[in-house]
């Protein structure tokens, strides 16, 4: 009860910090928080999102790169990814929760698979369900509570970067108090449920606790494992002056780079066609 509390005051907080209209934002000295705040809000606004994603992530064997184009629906989510000509298409509540993947390659026809099993997921970060901006928001939401009245601590407003063409405010956050500690797990638990519940990284802890490889597995109760006590030791945020979106998160561990994402050619709110997230659209194969 008491953490709803305080997440309700903290959403009340980021509505009532909401500015003037986007355009006369950039002439405004703006403080860290005002931005953050502000980039909250306006992902709280987000209906739906075209973008291409740039990424890098750290695997197994080095750092792995994806590229792909997005559209996105917040509600009811519904996400469409092109991949090198890979397709693949994701409805809420449709399909049995399986994604319509086109593989363009062996076997030649469509299969359907489960977003966050091996076959999907491999040596990734995140799942299509990480789409958009609202996991990212979460992560930060959770920080700014965390830290309370030592946000100037950690959140550094590091100037103005020009960042996949567009202008944007340059955020650091640096947490010198990043480690791993120890975890005990309850009653049907999991390595994804204890992430979410911590705000953290499933990632990081399969790295750090090796036997460990799916992500979904029930571990034995009262098991301790290590766990990092932050979703990140550094990051650094771009922020785009005009939307306030996210244009650019670089996410770094007590070993350097781990993730970054580069979001490109971002159209917010557009106006999809009514079958654009069917198999049937004109452009999909199908």
């Amino acid at each position: 009860m008491k953490r709803l509390l305080i997440l309700s005051f903290c959403f009340l907080t980021f509505s009532s910090a909401k500015l003037k209209a986007p355009k006369s934002r950039c002439n405004l000295n703006l403080s860290c928080k005002e931005i953050v705040l502000s980039s909250l809000n306006a992902i709280e606004g987000v209906k739906g999102l075209t973008y291409h994603l740039k990424i890098t992530e750290r695997g197994k064997k080095g750092f792995n790169f994806y590229e792909s184009n997005v559209k996105y629906i917040k509600k009811p989510k519904q996400v469409y990814l092109y991949i090198k000509g890979i397709e693949v298409l994701w409805l809420e509540g449709k399909n049995k929760g399986k994604a319509l993947v086109n593989p363009n390659s062996f076997p030649y026809f469509n299969l359907n698979l489960d977003p966050m099993g091996n076959l999907m997921r491999q040596d990734q970060h995140h799942t299509l369900h990480e789409m958009g901006y609202d996991y990212f928001a979460t992560i930060i939401l959770n920080s700014v509570i965390k830290i309370g009245n030592k946000f100037d601590n950690i959140f550094k407003l590091m100037g103005e970067e020009l960042i996949n063409e567009k202008e944007c405010y340059k955020i650091l956050i640096d947490n010198k108090d990043f480690n791993y500690v120890d975890y005990t797990v309850g009653e049907n638990e999991s390595i994804t449920s204890i992430a979410r519940k911590l705000h953290i990284s499933e990632y990081m802890i399969v790295e750090k606790n090796p036997k460990f490889k799916d992500y979904f597995d029930l571990i034995e109760k009262g098991r301790v494992i290590k766990v990092p006590n932050w979703y990140c030791k550094r990051a650094l945020l771009y922020i785009d002056k005009i939307t306030f979106l996210p244009s650019s998160i670089k996410i770094e561990d007590d070993k350097g780079l781990f993730e970054e994402y580069d979001y490109r050619s971002v159209q917010l709110n557009p106006k999809f066609d009514p079958n654009e997230f069917t198999k049937e659209y004109k452009n999909y194969k199908f």
